[in-house]
């Protein structure tokens, strides 16, 4: 072996391939520790843990470690806060700086529209229930240019007020806003540009919002990640939101299965058709559990809940739901809030699509109801208040059925966990 004169080799790993090695002897006249294990990745893990490295050296290659392998190594390594390098490719775990001065929780995702702000605002509206009085720190690429404090108790969120928000050249439908007015929490608003395969921002202003979440009185901070990104802080735990209707190799391949090793709790989301089948859902659950057995994970629905009452009403939705669940909105909403459901579109971030799908529903309802996604103000809100019609804005709870318990019981005892932990390092 040629020796490497850059850096400081602590341990070898040997994870396979006989056909140039015959004798472990030929693996000792290295000169350093070899690590043989039945399995090459409990090998990484046990060298990650013995050697604590800077740096992990990938000298694999086909045909004896693929892609989906390197890939998992380099996760375990991230997880483990090792920069991950071979001939062409560096990968580098994510900075997370320790700046929070309170218990504090990230809700992090494995992709895009897989619930990661619904579940946010559900997890402060609960916390807030029993007296945590948290907020919510929400970084997205529509975020402020500089952090803002929304108090979403006191302000009157109204569909007046944050058409005149958006007005003001801001975008009233961001994360911040939404999670200030399904839970009416204080939260603060924060902007990142990128994401990295791991999750880091390219560029966020999260580290200067997480200073200001610093001098509110929230007792528990929530960090909610935007798309893939993820916050760029050091928190006491984290919460990961998985799609059910996503690819396998989402979940448990790529970094995928970073976002797993470093999280506490899954949640998957749309366990449900035509989302997810039940089959779907028990590969996902298996993939999550591959990539962290020590997860706790918990199946969830979301499912509509208009801020206020539209029984009797012609109401017609707009959403960002795929369009293979328009059925199911449409039925839950006329048997659970006993209205009539004329029109629903699913070209919430599509704008042209959108004003089309509106200009057609024009006459036949009473009430626009919509998420606060994407166009819902600019679009939505606009021209229900200029057609002298009622807006509602529409919540997605998470329900669930099924996995490892309660999700709301879950919630609640990290919290409780979190703050105990943070409360006692304190006290040191």
């Amino acid at each position: 072996m040629e020796r490497d004169h850059k850096h400081d080799i602590l341990a070898v790993v040997f994870v396979g391939g006989t056909e140039k090695v015959t004798e472990s002897s030929e693996l000792r006249s290295l000169g350093f520790p070899v690590i043989l294990e039945r399995e090459a990745m409990a090998g990484v893990e046990e060298a990650l843990g013995r050697y604590q490295p800077d740096l992990v050296i990938d000298l694999s290659d086909e045909p004896v470690v693929g892609y989906k392998e390197r890939f998992k190594f380099a996760s375990l390594a991230l997880a483990h806060g090792v920069s991950y390098v071979g001939a062409d490719f560096r990968f580098d775990p994510p900075l997370f700086h320790d700046v929070v001065e309170k218990p504090s929780i990230s809700i992090i995702g494995t992709g895009k529209r897989v619930g990661k702000t619904a579940i946010s605002a559900y997890f402060a509206r609960e916390l807030d229930k029993v007296g945590f009085s948290p907020c919510v720190v929400a970084m997205g690429r529509g975020g402020s240019t500089e952090p803002e404090v929304l108090h979403g108790a006191r302000e009157e969120m109204t569909p007046e007020f944050l058409l005149k928000v958006s007005r003001e050249g801001k975008h009233a439908a961001s994360d911040y806003y939404e999670d200030a007015l399904m839970s009416r929490i204080t939260t603060v608003g924060c902007r990142r540009c990128g994401g990295g395969l791991a999750g880091a921002p390219f560029i966020s202003n999260v580290l200067a919002g997480a200073k200001l979440a610093n001098e509110l009185e929230a007792r528990l901070v929530i960090f909610e990640g935007s798309g893939a990104a993820l916050p760029p802080v050091r928190t006491d735990a984290c919460v990961v939101t998985v799609g059910a209707h996503q690819p396998l190799d989402y979940i448990d391949g790529y970094f995928g299965t970073y976002r797993l090793l470093i999280s506490d709790l899954a949640i998957l989301t749309m366990c449900e058709s035509p989302m997810a089948d039940k089959e779907k859902v028990r590969f996902v659950e298996a993939a999550a559990r591959r990539a962290n057995p020590d997860l706790k994970i918990i199946h969830t629905v979301f499912r509509p809940r208009p801020l206020h009452s539209v029984t009797g009403k012609r109401v017609f939705l707009t959403t960002t739901a795929s369009p293979a669940v328009t059925q199911d909105l449409r039925d839950y909403l006329e048997r659970e809030c006993e209205c009539e459901v004329v029109g629903v579109s699913t070209n919430l971030s599509n704008r042209k699509l959108l004003r089309k799908d509106l200009e057609t529903a024009r006459g036949k309802f009473t009430t626009l109801l919509t998420e606060l996604k994407a166009a819902s103000v600019d679009v939505v809100t606009d021209l229900g208040l200029s057609l002298g019609k009622e807006v509602i804005y529409v919540d997605n709870v998470p329900v669930t059925v099924g996995g490892d318990g309660d999700l709301r019981e879950l919630l609640v005892d990290l919290a409780k966990e979190v703050t105990s932990s943070f409360e006692g390092r304190e006290r040191s």
